[in-house]
């Protein structure tokens, strides 16, 4: 089993910066491909990045691709989104996923392997 605990999460101005964190328990971190999704009031939960167990591959949303990176360290156990020229539409709860699954852009990843954090609040202002 895998427990997550999302950081980083806050306010900042159009434009700026954050980097989220996602702090991973157990020895079977480094088996698991890792992501973010994220979720706006009234809206559903949508894809943001996936990076492979390995940290070769990484997919993106085409509304973040070129702004947002993931990387992981699977000796820290953690997983990270920088995201960088934050737009207002940005702001949502980001929720960090790990799971055993592909095709995540096209489905939110569920089953008995799959396990979320708890979500961070990023608020771009405007």
């Amino acid at each position: 089993q895998v427990q997550l605990v999302e950081s980083g999460g806050g306010l900042v101005q159009a434009g700026g910066s954050l980097r989220l964190s996602c702090a991973g328990s157990g020895r079977t971190f480094s088996s698991y491909a890792m992501g973010w999704f994220r979720q706006a009031p009234g809206k559903e939960r949508e894809f943001v990045a996936r990076i492979s167990w390995s940290g070769g591959t990484s997919s993106y949303a085409d509304s973040v691709k070129g702004r947002f990176t993931i990387s992981r360290d699977n000796a820290k156990n953690t997983v990270y989104l920088q995201m960088n020229s934050l737009k207002p539409e940005d702001t949502a709860v980001y929720y960090c996923v790990a799971g055993l699954t592909t095709g995540w852009d096209k489905s939110v990843p569920n089953g008995a392997s799959t396990y979320w954090g708890q979500g961070t609040q990023v608020t771009v202002s405007s």
